[in-house]
């Protein structure tokens, strides 16, 4: 993986753990529903984000040398 991509991954899932813990303690804190879900949505586009690019780093670097040999 290249480093650039492979530190912008670790900084995007790094604060995914962050938002993770404030959905905890939101909970915790029965803090309004509509805000929560609005937090997990935002979560769970933080993880597609990173998921989009290890599969494009995926086909540009694993896939792309599998099909070539």
């Amino acid at each position: 993986v290249d480093p650039g991509i492979k530190d912008s991954n670790l900084k995007r899932l790094r604060r995914v753990e962050g938002q993770v813990r404030g959905l905890q303690k939101m909970i915790e804190e029965d803090r309004y529903c509509a805000d929560v879900l609005t937090q997990i949505s935002s979560v769970q586009e933080a993880l597609r984000a990173v998921g989009r690019e290890l599969m494009r780093n995926h086909l540009k670097h694993c896939a792309s040398a599998a099909i070539k040999s």
